[in-house]
């Protein structure tokens, strides 16, 4: 919603509650009409994933007064929630970014202040072990400083509920209501750090603390035989600056990997990314000195985790003996494969989870590996809402992998969010399974293929930055639900499933059907052996047109996903 920019940058400026630092960086814009416009005309949303927004003063940024807002609303669903909430209280963590610790500890004092307990990590730690520590410590929340693989200028507030998962629709509502209803400044209470920690409601978690995270990824090991048998392998691994350097050289050591050689460039915390463009492992760019370092050792593999290691890159040797990446459907495929082949006593109730978007392969693979396959929405809250339906409900099986095209993985539950530490782990050990058959992972892939047929897949962002984007998305998503396209080019369409309608629509037979899922900004387009799906970004200002096809080798796939891509946008946009 716009509000009145001007009027609301001047209070800022006569607030006497904001420090001199904040004061000067609004008094440098006082003639810049654009910048303060950008900064204050809306409050910055928060959303099913919490904040996000570039770092600087303003309602429309991220910084103390934002972070503290949020956590007072979360305060107040939490004390709304009764006293046992309250005790159990919120763990908090946080990554490289820029100000990261600062807003972490903003957040524990915010909570403090209301009389709610904290567990703030003593360092920056991945976004998957704050969700094993609000499962650890029983918390009744969760508190994760981040914006993931965005830019440098960029951080984030990930709000998780009690089951480890971000934080379902419902709540994020109910804190969203209290958030819109309360003054930045006067309405938010916050206490000191020494005195919250006197009281026992700011404690610090320590490494030993979250020892039991170790053990539980190392539990995901599938053979160890593996592993031991391909003692030569050699992995080059860089974490872009943030989380990911302790955990996972931690977790490929006790797993048995002898040569692991670590970018120390990127090893070092760094908020501004100095050696990257984007430290976002989709992105071939940020691999150039992982790559120069694979070649200098010979390398078999090169793994890279974005700064809260969340997600995880993968190159490997291709036929020609050159570094090539894999998508992140190309990864997850090749680890339910390697699972479902290899895992002890298998049953028909076992199950992976994937999303919408991601590729046809994980529901072919699970159905023809005889175990249950489940398709949810984008979002790793939703595979997680699988495994809590069924723990809640006591249903039997075993949950084996989840996975999103967006590069995220988890094959435990320890955690219900996706986990770069133990993919990490999981593509190594299949790595050294390659190895020890003296077979390439991109042999493994091409022998999946074979098997199942030829998928290809691609994302494509279009961007619609500024005061308006938003609304042209939300234009955008009308439009296409309205007057949905029946033909992209010479591929007919043939059926549109309107997940914000809930209903399936039949182009062929002019047919009907509800679609028993929530409801979900989400058009998807039914191709002839694959798919179109237009959905805007949760995190950031894009709309993402995701393509699936069917053809006989990948080359012919790219093609028509090309050809795709160029009518579809010509119809839309």
């Amino acid at each position: 919603m716009k509000q009145n920019y001007k009027e609301v940058y001047e209070s800022w400026l006569k607030s006497e509650k904001i420090d001199a630092d904040t004061r000067k960086e609004l008094e440098a814009i006082k003639d810049n009409d654009k910048e303060i416009e950008d900064r204050f005309y809306k409050n910055l949303e928060f959303g099913t994933a919490g904040l996000r927004g570039v770092i600087g003063a303003g309602t429309n940024r991220m910084n103390i007064y934002t972070v503290r807002k949020s956590t007072q609303g979360l305060a107040n669903y939490i004390l709304a929630m009764g006293e046992d909430a309250q005790k159990r209280g919120v763990a908090i963590s946080y990554d490289c970014r820029n100000f990261s610790p600062e807003f972490a500890m903003e957040s524990a004092k915010v909570l403090a202040a209301n009389g709610i307990k904290t567990y703030v990590s003593d360092e920056l730690r991945p976004t998957p072990v704050l969700s094993f520590m609000v499962r650890k410590f029983n918390c009744f929340a969760g508190i994760m400083i981040t914006a993931s693989h965005n830019p440098a200028a960029y951080n984030g507030y990930k709000v998780y509920g009690e089951d480890g998962a971000q934080l379902a629709v419902e709540a994020s509502n109910i804190v969203l209501g209290y958030i819109n209803d309360m003054d930045i400044f006067e309405d938010v209470k916050t206490v000191a750090e020494d005195e919250a920690k006197a009281l026992g409601l700011i404690n610090m978690v320590d490494e030993d603390m979250i020892s039991p995270y170790y053990a539980n990824v190392l539990a995901g090991i599938v053979n160890k035989s593996e592993i031991d048998a391909a003692k030569d392998l050699k992995i080059v691994f860089t974490p872009f600056h943030g989380t990911g350097f302790k955990p996972v050289c931690k977790t490929l050591a006790k797993a048995g990997f002898e040569n692991v050689f670590a970018v120390s460039e990127q090893c070092v915390p760094d908020g501004n990314f100095s050696t990257v463009k984007s430290p976002n492992p989709e992105e071939k760019e940020g691999f150039y000195l992982a790559l120069d370092l694979a070649e200098k050792n010979g390398a078999d593999i090169i793994v890279g985790t974005d700064p809260d290691a969340d997600r995880v890159g993968v190159f490997a040797k291709d036929k020609d003996g050159n570094f090539a990446p894999f998508t992140g459907n190309q990864v997850g495929i090749m680890l339910e494969k390697y699972i479902l082949d290899n895992v002890k006593e298998k049953s028909k109730d076992d199950y992976v989870v994937s999303t919408v978007v991601s590729t046809a392969l994980a529901r072919i693979i699970a159905e023809k590996s005889d175990v249950k396959y489940y398709e949810v929405f984008t979002g790793f809250k939703f595979i997680a809402g699988i495994i809590k339906d069924h723990e809640d409900n006591n249903l039997p099986g075993r949950y084996l992998l989840g996975f999103e095209e967006s590069y995220g993985y988890l094959n435990g539950t320890y955690a219900r969010d996706k986990d770069a530490v133990s993919a990490t782990l999981m593509i190594c050990e299949l790595a050294a399974y390659c190895k020890n058959r003296r077979i390439t992972m991109f042999d493994y892939l091409e022998n999946i293929y074979k098997e199942y047929g030829y998928f290809t897949e691609k994302t494509i962002s279009i961007v619609m930055p500024g005061v308006d984007g938003m609304e042209k998305m939300a234009a955008l998503m009308k439009k296409t639900s309205e007057n949905p396209p029946k033909q992209i080019g010479d591929t007919p369409v043939l059926a549109l499933r309107d997940y914000n309608k809930s209903i399936r629509y039949d182009f062929l037979t002019g047919e009907e059907s509800k679609i028993d899922m929530e409801k979900s900004n989400v058009l998807y387009f039914e191709l002839d052996g694959g798919f179109f799906v237009l959905r805007p970004s949760g995190t950031e200002p894009k709309v993402k047109l995701y393509f699936s096809v069917k053809c006989e080798n990948i080359d012919a796939g790219q093609e028509k996903i090309d050809l795709l891509n160029k009518k579809i946008q010509e119809i839309l946009l």
